[in-house]
């Protein structure tokens, strides 16, 4: 996102989490490691040092695990002034709490500037949609969304970050942005393993469609409202994870019918995927909610039991029958 922002004309900064993680990527003006060969922009700077690379901005947008939110958020709050855009692309839920991101972050704000978690709110967005980091990196065309319960910040941060390559909408509902990028990582697991297993494009389709409706339901059910769920964070990035051999969660579901552990899937996949540590907390608030989610429960049963794919697709295809 920094270098498409820059590209742009914005003037960017990206902070690396080292020093000589800085030094490196100001020197190669590339990031070797996952994006290789696609140079930074004239208007993206490296720094490690926050306080120069936080100052006097309109808006930080973070883009970390989501295992590391918290730890980010609390490292760097005290560099981010209380009028300052704060801006989530992490797709994720924290794992023991099983709060969003922006949950996440509201609250280290509210404590540290002494404000409520809803004034915090006010000021923190969601960017979400079908964008998978390598295309937006080399410049092919994407829409997002930018959700707040503000609209007004929502709106700001659609001018910030709207260009000729990224068409951005922005949206009032922050918990059904948030949730639909973040469910539809678990949804993509289970379209790998089905593609690996040779399991047909018929049980695939079924498998997404049941999958967004029961995500659907649980974001109901924590406050969404449904429309969200049929747009660009929804079903937009529901096909796009689901069926692009780019996507983390979709490689990781190959691994596994071919075998793997989840471990060694994490491994071979080399980077995050979010479905992972997403399964377990999105199972826990679906039982406390009472909310059903077997295409969740199929997942969880293949990652964390040892359930071959094509057993949990039997055990999905016996179950009662039912209405739509």
């Amino acid at each position: 996102m920094a270098v498409l922002l820059g590209r742009q004309g914005n003037e960017t900064r990206l902070l690396a989490r080292t020093e000589e993680r800085a030094a490196e990527l100001a020197a190669d003006r590339e990031n070797k490691r996952y994006l290789q060969g696609m140079t930074f922009p004239d208007e993206m700077s490296v720094l490690h040092d926050p306080r120069l690379a936080l100052s006097g901005v309109d808006c930080v947008i973070i883009a970390v695990p989501s295992i590391a939110m918290r730890e980010v958020i609390e490292a760097h709050v005290a560099e981010i002034a209380p009028e300052t855009i704060v801006v989530s692309a992490t797709k994720g839920l924290e794992i023991e709490s099983g709060k969003r991101m922006s949950e996440v972050i509201a609250e280290n704000i509210s404590v540290h500037h002494a404000v409520s978690v809803d004034e915090a709110m006010g000021n923190i967005c969601a960017l979400s949609g079908p964008n998978l980091s390598v295309e937006i990196a080399i410049g092919l065309p994407a829409l997002a969304t930018a959700a707040s319960v503000s609209i007004e910040t929502a709106e700001r941060v659609q001018m910030m970050t709207s260009g000729e390559r990224l068409r951005v909408y922005a949206s009032d509902d922050i918990i059904g942005v948030e949730l639909g990028g973040t469910l539809k990582n678990i949804i993509a697991i289970g379209a790998g393993f089905i593609d690996a297993s040779g399991l047909g494009s018929n049980l695939k389709a079924a498998y997404v469609t049941r999958g967004l409706h029961e995500i659907t339901l649980l974001g109901l059910a924590l406050g969404a409202k449904p429309a969200t769920f049929a747009g660009l964070s929804g079903v937009g990035d529901m096909l796009t994870t689901c069926y692009s051999p780019l996507s983390r969660n979709y490689r990781l579901g190959t691994r596994l019918a071919e075998g793997d552990s989840v471990e060694d899937a994490l491994e071979y996949v080399g980077q995050t995927a979010e479905g992972v540590p997403t399964t377990r907390a999105t199972l826990r608030i679906a039982r406390e909610l009472g909310v059903e989610m077997p295409i969740t429960e199929t997942a969880h049963n293949v990652m964390f039991d040892g359930v071959p794919p094509t057993e949990a697709m039997g055990e999905l295809m016996r179950r009662e029958l039912q209405r739509e």
